[in-house]
Formats: structure tokens, sequence, C-alpha cells
């Protein structure tokens, strides 16, 4: 991935998960014959393989998707794979630093801070059918008949936004007001509790505007749930890199091998559930990732010298 999504005038990260209690929803994969009995199989390490995965959706949502996916990880691996969709940002990070996560997958901006703060090593991330790195943008959104042309008209009214520290619906939204003058205390910032509810704060009128990122676009559409043509989008971010799998750092090297291998074989349509909330339709199969491609976040993250007690 170039590390030329980022720029000064599409984005910064002000970001960060502060440290809470894991939660959320969780789910278990299936259990392949003699996996967890037999004590022997070094890609089971305590008898299954625990799997965060942040809440960019709604959980009811997301954990049958993840499934199809955890069931196929879990053939290759002959282990259950656990999927857990955690309470926030934060308690991913928590419980990855804890040692209550084998695996995780971050936003971007997550990751920036599950590294520094877990050590969570990138695995893989998710491709496009053509095997190159997907990507998603944040973006403003007003009503097809509102006064609002730019995001420099947003100056005194109400914006939804999506989750505290989340890169599409809290860092990237705020860091294009500054960029016009607009401070966070110049307008009313609404932090609806996610992606979804930011979309139905403007569709029910509560707002004059709502950040809605291209995943969450993709998945109201087809869902039928949101219209984009009565819709204007005003300002939209530079492409993120998507979300990266990650591995807890004190795993047994022979594990972060076996896991990373058994995500590269899968077959696209183990992924195509999960693909289809991170707006990768049709996927292709699974790419190998480093921090290097997301090191444009955290090179902004240190030049504005951003933390997670910036939230």
């Amino acid at each position: 991935m170039k590390k030329s999504f980022f720029t000064s005038s599409a984005l910064a990260l002000v970001a960060a998960l502060a440290l809470s209690a894991c939660g959320g929803t969780a789910n278990s994969a299936g259990t392949p014959a003699g996996s967890a009995s037999s004590g022997i199989n070094a890609n089971c390490p305590g008898g299954e393989i625990k799997f965060g995965i942040e809440p960019y959706e709604d959980p009811a949502k997301l954990t049958p998707a993840y499934d199809v996916l955890a069931t196929a990880l879990s053939k290759k691996l002959n282990c259950p794979v656990k999927v857990q969709v955690v309470e926030d940002y934060s308690a991913e990070v928590l419980a990855m630093r804890n040692g209550k996560l084998d695996l995780g997958e971050f936003g971007p901006l997550g990751f920036v801070f599950a590294s520094q703060k877990a050590g969570a090593e990138p695995l893989v991330s998710f491709a496009t059918s053509d095997k190159k790195l997907s990507s998603y943008s944040a973006g403003i959104w007003v009503a097809k008949d509102s006064p609002l042309k730019t995001i420099a008209d947003l100056k005194g009214k109400s914006l939804a936004l999506g989750s505290v520290g989340s890169t599409s619906g809290d860092v990237l939204p705020r860091f294009g007001l500054r960029g016009v003058g607009i401070a966070d205390a110049d307008l009313k910032m609404d932090y609806t509790g996610g992606h979804p509810e930011a979309l139905l704060a403007l569709k029910n009128g509560k707002v004059d505007a709502a950040e809605i990122n291209t995943q969450t676009l993709a998945t109201a559409t087809g869902a039928g749930t949101f219209n984009p043509s009565d819709y204007r989008r005003i300002w939209t971010s530079a492409p993120i890199p998507n979300d990266p799998i990650t591995v807890r750092p004190d795993a047994d090297p022979a594990f972060k091998k076996a896991v990373k291998d058994a995500f590269l074989t899968l077959d696209p349509a183990d992924i195509a559930k999960v693909g289809a909330f991170l707006d990768v339709t049709p996927p292709g199969p699974m790419i190998a990732v480093s921090k290097d491609d997301y090191q444009p976040l955290f090179d902004l993250a240190k030049t504005m010298n951003l933390t997670e007690k910036n939230l």
C-alpha cells in the first residue's frame, strides 16, 4: 500500500483508547474433532483461539459474519476459534494486553495504540479481488435539500459522529473541520455510539450532518435502509487502509506463522460476509501486512503528540 493515502489536508489522528474492561458478544466457531482435548496441537493454545473484533457495526450482525470466517480458520488450524465483539476500541487493547485475546482485528487508528500499548503484531488484512490492500474513506453527509454545501458551512451546526477514537467516525471528520478553521467547540458534536447510529441520526432529522463512512454506506444501501440519492456528501477523506488482524506479541512464533498461513489460504468465500461490512465486495484472498502499511498513522500521531489521554 502506498504511503500517500494520508496527506496533511486529509486527516489527523486524535485518537485513542482509554483502557477499560472487555465486554461484548462472544461466540464459538465450533470445535474440530480432537483439537481441544488432545493437548498436543501447537496451533491450539489453551484449547481455543480467542479472536477479538472491534465494534464497528452492530455485534448482532458482525458475529454471524465473523463466525463464518472463524469456522474456516478453525478447520485450517484444527482448533476452535472463539469470536468476541468487544465493548469498545479501548476494551480490545486492554484484552490483548492482558492476554485475554490471541488475535484482534483493530481499526487503523486503534492499531496505532494497540501496537504501542499491547504490542499487537499485524498479520493480514482484507484484499480486493486484484489482491491489493483494500481501503475505505470517511465522509460527512447532509440532506439533499440542506443549505450546507461544504464542511465550512457546519460552524454552529450539529454533527453526528460514531464512537470516540474511531478513525472514520471521529478523528478524520474532526480533522477535516479543523482544516477549514472549525474547532470542536464551534459546532455541536453528537457521539451516537456507532457508524449506523450516526447515519440514523441524519436520516431521522436529528442533526444537520453526519459522518457516514463508505463501509456503513455500502451496508445500509445494500440493506435498503439508506438511499444516497436523498442526501449529499459534502466532504470525504483520503483512502484509509482496511483493518489489520493482529496477534498478541507473546504468542509462540510457530503459532503466529500457522495462523498467518491459515488466514492467507482462506477461500474468498469464507471472507465474503465480513468483506461486505468492510466495503470489500467481492473480496480477494487475505494478504500479509506489516506495520509499514500503517506507518503514516504512526507518523502523524507522533507529529501531533497524540496519546490515549487525548480522549
